[in-house]
């Protein structure tokens, strides 16, 4: 796969209803109650605009997150990607991704899906226990979650991906692993094994907030981590990011191009978009669209064609991000993954230093400390230090 390729994001905000642990921008509303067409053609609107405001871009992926896109009529979903493929040159081998929920995805919705051009799909099992399932506010049981997967398959899915969490409260690290295990054994050749963060702002965050949230212990949580890798790399499965693991060739290329500091396009109510507008430029836009959907498709009739970000009449947040923090977010994505970073290429691409004396000594000290990789101008985080992946990253800003 070629570097440099702009990914497009699509965020569909609907669910059915609200997970206690989720930061994304999500409403609970039942699928007959929304308004499906009406969203295709706002979504159509805004990518109109941006297309003439950033011009033409080599796109490698396509991705459909939420909230919970499975619920999104095919057809409509379906024109939405259409149009995408019509605005932009796209890589031969486009990744489109759409993710789903167990609630939402049968034989036929998978098929309906599969003919409006998607070729990956992305299930969030979160647990196979029902006690989890309850714990995490989830609408479906294990049996549910193992058709959906099931009814993927017997579709045809060329691609199919799932998530789980782990570091739940009383979850034993040979309980995560014996989970990782039984679905990466249904036949699946992609999973995202995450472990449950407290976010403010949620219904967990709140409750551990006023200390009525049961915790998971710090060290089961770590052992947990470890059993997964040890499991799924007997699996033949690569540990390429710190929550993902993949057969070989089957990496989550839309992913791979955030670790990798690439440009994308936010589309949808509350999507993120991080473009380059001008060319000769290293510097960047971040914006972000209008949380509120009502808001987002009245402002997608009266958006400006001209620019993106602040002025453009949709995006409720835009900042331009200098090329120093350009490289420290290359840093700190990039040491998520196997692969690390190529600092210096990085650097040499932003026309910034590299090595500024704060940063080669605290990269020496973690070097000999075996938490930090140096191979030339190319950095990387063994995997025994990866626990510290935060820490290791953030003191090399």
């Amino acid at each position: 796969m070629k570097h440099n390729q702009t990914g497009v994001y699509v965020h569909f905000p609907w669910c059915l209803a609200k997970c206690p642990y989720c930061d994304f921008v999500s409403y609970a509303k039942e699928r007959t109650a929304i308004d499906h067409s009406g969203y295709a053609d706002a979504v159509l609107r805004e990518l109109d605009a941006r297309r003439e405001a950033i011009g033409d871009r080599f796109v490698g992926s396509i991705f459909f997150g939420g909230g919970t896109p499975s619920l999104w009529e095919p057809r409509e979903l379906g024109r939405v990607l259409r149009a995408i493929r019509e605005h932009f040159s796209c890589a031969p081998d486009l990744e489109i991704t759409v993710e789903c929920n167990p609630t939402s995805l049968d034989r036929e919705r998978a098929a309906a899906l599969m003919d409006a051009g998607v070729g990956r799909l992305s299930i969030g099992t979160q647990s196979l226990r029902a006690e989890q399932l309850r714990f995490l506010g989830r609408l479906h049981d294990s049996a549910g979650a193992l058709a959906a997967i099931h009814d993927a398959l017997a579709a045809g899915v060329p691609r199919i991906s799932t998530d789980i969490i782990f570091g739940l409260p009383d979850q034993s690290a040979e309980d995560a692993r014996d989970q990782a295990l039984a679905l990466a054994d249904l036949g699946l050749t992609h999973l995202s094994c995450y472990q449950l963060t407290i976010e403010p702002g949620t219904q967990f965050g709140e409750l551990a907030r006023r200390g009525r949230l049961p915790l998971a212990d710090d060290g089961r949580t770590a052992d947990a981590f470890l059993a997964i890798d040890e499991a799924l790399s007997s699996r033949g499965f690569r540990h390429y990011e710190i929550s993902n693991y993949a057969q070989a060739g089957e990496e989550s290329r839309h992913n791979l191009g955030y670790w990798r500091g690439e440009e994308y396009i936010g589309l949808g109510c509350a999507a993120f978009g991080c473009i380059r507008p001008d060319a000769a430029e290293p510097s960047r836009v971040r914006y972000r669209n209008a949380i509120d959907p009502k808001r987002y498709i009245e402002g997608t009739s009266t958006m400006r064609s001209d620019r993106t970000g602040e002025g453009d009449g949709l995006s409720m947040f835009s900042e331009r991000v200098d090329p120093e923090a350009l490289l420290r977010e290359k840093i700190m994505l990039g040491l998520r993954t196997e692969e690390g970073v190529d600092l210096e290429a990085s650097a040499r691409d932003l026309d910034v230093e590299a090595w500024p004396r704060d940063r080669r000594r605290a990269a020496d000290r973690l070097a000999s400390m075996n938490r930090l990789t140096i191979e030339g101008g190319h950095l990387s985080i063994p995997r025994s230090a990866w626990l510290f992946t935060d820490d290791t990253a953030a003191r090399l800003f």
